[in-house]
């Protein structure tokens, strides 16, 4: 008799199979139609991101709570949802048109409405990926809040420590407090949430508006009262899917909507027939690449180079920005800002309105008139529903108009696992992860390409994930360790593959010949302590390698 062997999992593999939970599970509540995320129904969720330990999310598996996630959750979550008992995820259902008043998280769009002082209305426009960012986001949220009861319970709730008798009295009765007394309130805080004064000052700092001074303090009172109110008084968050979300997901209603706004702005300007490139990217780098020499003569003697774009980053450059834009407004581009509900706005610029005189673009495809369609970055399977839409011909009628589609260039940002932020990642093809899908394609953009800017380059093959909250070092290692040669993560680049793939080899719907250019920039390095998406974004940083790969692009098509 042969003896049993016992094969110990490593982390990566634990990850994975984390992973693979938490995907099915949302999938599985998502059908359902409600849960609640503390009780029996949210178990494996809250299981599997705790055996996840998202680099993330910090801090989550420990008794104190986590400040930089939380910094990180909230930004991409609507104001007040920390005090609400129900949250509602709907689609596009009218909300717009009544009284409620749409609340934009700083860093997710995406329209949420508080109907009453206990309900946050979510509305999901971008498919399942948003559902899966929302739901992790929550978790994580919810999980923390139970940390604070944890620590300010006494009795299991017969009575609370004299710290956040003290933080009530301040948040519920919105009393005004000296530089001193806040000071006083930020070492109760470190007593509740297991955390140093500099820590919870830092982040009582980054939390901190004009509008709202005090917003930390609020945060941590509502997160704490709503854990009391579910382990106390049996008030347990409940979280619904409307059962027309549920009819509607992934039936690429709104990318349809979009992509037929695009070809019909393309129609009226008769550019329908042109030859025409697509580019994913943000809406300023292409405009600012093509028109701000041009548009701003005066400050290009001053500023060379990248200067200028630096100069057009500012936040404090609006008066130029808009020089520009109204610039470009007259010499080829058309705005077209989204009402499908995808929240991905579009430029299409016609180069046969463009004076290239100042500008360093100057030959190849300008002779043949090509048209540009910029659009703005998608969200993760919401880039194969409308890359997939907007390949598609344009019918009117009877008529049906193939797009002829020279080349499609994918550049954003992305988790990079060798190197640092702002730094260059050129893929040679896309792995997605959880599956065995794989996408390799001959990439007109190589590393020689963008080197020379003053910052790293590196090429190799690229996983596209379900989520960038969903990622462990131990995972990310593997990948890049392994013969996979993993070079960095985002969450559109296997999406927008496969919408390429089938729409030029399958469906016949573009060229066989369409050429395609992928480009990412660091915006973390999420094995890298310190480094993750939690630690704060890019600023200037980011500047180089956007202006550097949308050179590249542009000087490639025209």
């Amino acid at each position: 008799m042969k003896p049993i062997r016992n094969i110990e999992r490593t982390r990566a593999q634990e990850s994975t199979n984390a992973i693979e939970k938490l995907y099915i599970s949302m999938r599985h509540l998502f059908t359902r139609g409600f849960y609640k995320p503390m009780g029996i129904s949210g178990e494996t969720l809250r299981k599997s991101l705790l055996l996840l330990r998202p680099e993330i999310y910090g801090s989550i598996g420990e008794d104190r709570v986590e400040l930089n996630g939380l910094v990180y959750v909230i930004e991409r979550l609507p104001e007040g949802i920390e005090e609400c008992q129900f949250i509602n995820l709907t689609t596009d259902e009218g909300y717009k048109n009544s009284h409620f008043k749409a609340i934009v998280p700083p860093k997710r769009r995406r329209n949420c409405y508080r109907i009453d002082k206990d309900q946050m209305n979510i509305e999901i426009t971008r498919g399942r990926s948003e559902i899966y960012d929302i739901l992790t986001h929550l978790t994580f949220l919810f999980i923390e809040s139970h940390k604070i009861f944890q620590r300010i319970s006494i009795n299991e709730g017969e009575d609370y420590i004299r710290e956040w008798k003290h933080l009530e009295d301040v948040v519920l009765y919105k009393k005004p407090i000296s530089d001193k007394e806040k000071e006083v309130l930020i070492v109760h805080l470190g007593n509740i949430l297991g955390r140093t004064f500099e820590e919870v000052s830092s982040v009582y700092n980054s939390f901190s508006s004009d509008q709202n001074p005090h917003k930390f303090f609020n945060l941590i009172y509502w997160l704490g009262k709503l854990a009391i109110n579910e382990l106390v008084e049996s008030k347990k968050r409940t979280i619904t899917f409307s059962s027309v979300l549920v009819e509607e997901i992934g039936h690429h209603i709104y990318g349809e909507i979009w992509a037929n706004s695009i070809k019909k702005v393309l129609k009226e300007h008769n550019l329908l027939q042109r030859p025409i490139h697509i580019i994913s990217a943000n809406m300023h780098s292409v405009m600012n690449s093509i028109y701000a020499k041009n548009a701003l003569p005066e400050e290009v003697k001053k500023h060379k180079d990248f200067e200028l774009f630096r100069l057009l980053s500012s936040s404090e450059s609006k008066i130029l920005q808009h020089k520009v834009k109204e610039f470009a407004s007259k010499n080829g581009l058309i705005s077209i800002d989204d009402t499908s509900g995808t929240n991905i706005d579009v430029q299409i610029i016609d180069t046969d309105k463009i004076n290239f005189e100042v500008s360093s673009f100057q030959q190849g495809e300008i002779s043949k008139k090509p048209v540009i369609i910029v659009m703005d970055y998608a969200f993760g399977e919401q880039a194969f529903e409308t890359m997939d839409e907007l390949l598609k011909p344009y019918k009117e009628g009877k008529e049906k108009i193939h797009l002829d589609v020279k080349s499609i260039s994918i550049m954003g940002k992305a988790g990079i696992l060798e190197g640092g932020k702002g730094d260059i990642m050129i893929p040679t093809s896309h792995v997605f992860e959880g599956t065995a899908d794989n996408y390799p394609f001959k990439n007109q953009l190589s590393k020689e390409d963008l080197e020379g800017f003053g910052v790293k380059v590196f090429d190799g093959a690229m996983i596209t994930v379900l989520g960038t909250s969903l990622q462990n070092k131990d995972l990310l290692k593997f990948f890049h360790d392994s013969t996979w040669n993993v070079i960095g993560l985002e969450m559109e680049g296997a999406h927008y593959q496969k919408a390429i793939q089938s729409a030029s080899k399958i469906r016949g719907n573009i060229s066989e010949n369409v050429k395609v250019r992928y480009a990412y920039y660091a915006s973390d390095n999420p094995i890298e302590t310190g480094a993750t998406l939690a630690s704060g974004g890019l600023g200037m940083t980011g500047v180089v390698p956007t202006y550097a790969i949308t050179q590249r692009i542009l000087e490639q098509i025209l």
